[in-house]
């Protein structure tokens, strides 16, 4: 049995009982559950704060654990990050009051920055040879600046609407993070079998999202410069249709270029084109 630590509540949970869902992991879970296991795969899920799974998989409470790259970087623990999950994306930054006349990162020394994020912004501003004072809060950081306690934050950023609710702006862009796969680094090799399985599910998802599968016919002597419109995981599926001199060609395409693709094959002459969503994609 694998045991993975998740964050309790949020958009975090939210996300990552969707993708488990997604992966054939079926679970019942009650109001107060800490610790679920799943009816159709060798797994349990531990519900913990996010900031505290860090701790929980590098101890090995939990064997792994999915947690935002931010806190894991933060917390600095003895754990290896495994795979990146794409969800949850959001960064850390650096804000200032919008009035403030800033003109780049020397506006910052001698000034009191408060934060969730000590070691990250400690960090960077080594790296960059700024001497400011660090004001570590546990929550609530976009207020610190309109109370007097501090003349800027360094705090996590989605959309920027808090920062403008509470007269900030952002200045700078420190860190990019996204949920991320992280485990012990003394998994037993059962552990680690059901790991890869896990693993194995989770790319298929990945594989398969924002992508399309396409047919379409084309006449055959139009053939080659259609299929070199064509992305596909290797070349795309040529068929001969019963009516002679013409073809059923079948690729996968990403959606961002959905549009493009399709008015390229229009003007070479393919016809009859058919869309339709891919539930999974194995490579």
């Amino acid at each position: 049995m694998l045991r993975i630590a998740v964050q309790t509540k949020g958009r975090l949970n939210d996300d990552t009982m969707r993708l488990l869902t997604e992966a054939g992991i079926k679970l019942s879970i009650g109001k107060r559950n800490l610790l679920v296991a799943s009816q159709t795969f060798p797994l349990e899920l531990l519900f913990l704060r996010d900031d505290d799974i860090p701790q929980a998989v590098a101890d090995g409470t939990s064997d792994v654990g999915i947690v935002g790259e931010n806190e894991f970087v933060e917390k600095q623990k003895d754990a290896e990050l495994v795979k990146r999950l794409g969800f949850s994306h959001c960064r850390l930054s650096l804000a200032v009051p919008k009035e403030a006349e800033y003109q780049g990162l020397n506006w910052f020394a001698g000034k009191k920055i408060a934060t969730s994020y000590p070691e990250i912004l400690s960090e960077f501003l080594r790296k960059n040879a700024i001497k400011a004072n660090i004001h570590v809060i546990s929550g609530s950081v976009e207020i610190a600046p309109s109370i007097g306690l501090a003349d800027a934050i360094f705090d996590i950023v989605s959309s920027g609407s808090t920062l403008i609710t509470n007269h900030l702006r952002e200045v700078e862009v420190v860190m990019q993070s996204e949920a991320v796969l992280i485990k012990n680094t003394a998994l037993s090799n059962d552990k680690q079998a059901i790991l890869d399985e896990l693993i194995f599910r989770l790319e298929t998802i990945q594989n398969s999202a924002d992508k399309k599968y396409l047919l379409l016919n084309a006449p055959n002597d139009k053939l080659s410069e259609i299929v070199a419109i064509l992305p596909g995981m290797r070349s795309p599926t040529v068929l001969p249709l019963a009516q002679a001199g013409w073809s059923s060609v079948h690729s996968v395409i990403d959606e961002k270029h959905f549009w493009e693709v399709v008015s390229k094959l229009k003007a070479a002459g393919a016809e009859g084109i058919l869309v339709l969503p891919i539930e999974k994609m194995i490579p």
